[in-house]
């Protein structure tokens, strides 16, 4: 019942506060030894989590917004203090922005792209748009562009979502809105997305099998 949800969310924001008083005797320890401004510091996570989000809780099987968007905290000699980055990366753009920073050539074999610009003069070096996986429980790929999301089933996890799923995460973060069905133009570009993504990473692949389709294919 509503009682035991909002004990479930007193317990996660609970959680995150508790990780946050870590930090914060971290820096405090980082002050005393007085190597707090020569230090690179990134705080993130791996994933987010449904809070009821398309009707999971306490889960990450999906990729939608909450499960997708993860927190990024950066603080480093000649960060632009303050500025708070609006733009689309993948966590693994933090790879090449460190190696610009540290005046290194990053792999070519690297699919990351460097955002230092963002970091340090506040300039939006964000993405067009994003491709997103989730092969954990269920199957699903999502776009995100501008301010909407996209998202394509291929196994719904048991909980019988449609196979397209559109939201604008502006006006609607909680995803209760699904626009597919009167947005089609906007479905279709993203699906164009999602396949000049696919092509692209393929064609870098030294496999020809795409992991979301082993999965599909292992149960």
């Amino acid at each position: 019942d509503m009682n035991d949800l909002r004990q479930f969310m007193d317990g996660y924001d609970c959680g995150i506060r508790y990780m946050d008083s870590h930090i914060g005797k971290l820096f405090d320890a980082f002050r005393k030894a007085g190597v707090m401004d020569d230090l690179i510091i990134i705080i993130s996570s791996d994933h987010g989590e449904n809070m009821g989000e398309l009707g999971q809780y306490g889960e990450h099987a999906t990729a939608d917004y909450a499960t997708t968007r993860i927190p990024l905290i950066v603080r480093m000699p000649d960060c632009k203090k303050g500025h708070v980055d609006s733009g689309l990366h993948y966590n693994l753009d933090l790879g090449p922005t460190l190696a610009e920073y540290f005046n290194k050539n990053a792999p070519a074999n690297w699919d990351g792209r460097s955002f230092l610009s963002s970091i340090t003069k506040g300039v939006d070096s964000g993405r067009e748009s994003l491709v997103l996986s989730q092969c954990a429980h269920g199957c699903q790929r999502s776009v995100r562009f501008g301010p909407w999301l996209y998202i394509r089933t291929y196994h719904d996890n048991y909980h019988l979502y449609p196979n397209e799923m559109l939201f604008n995460i502006e006006s609607d973060s909680h995803e209760q809105n699904n626009l597919a069905n009167e947005r089609p133009d906007l479905c279709h570009e993203a699906a164009h997305y999602l396949i000049q993504w696919h092509d692209s990473v393929m064609a870098k692949s030294s496999s020809d099998r795409d992991p979301l389709w082993t999965v599909m294919r292992e149960g």
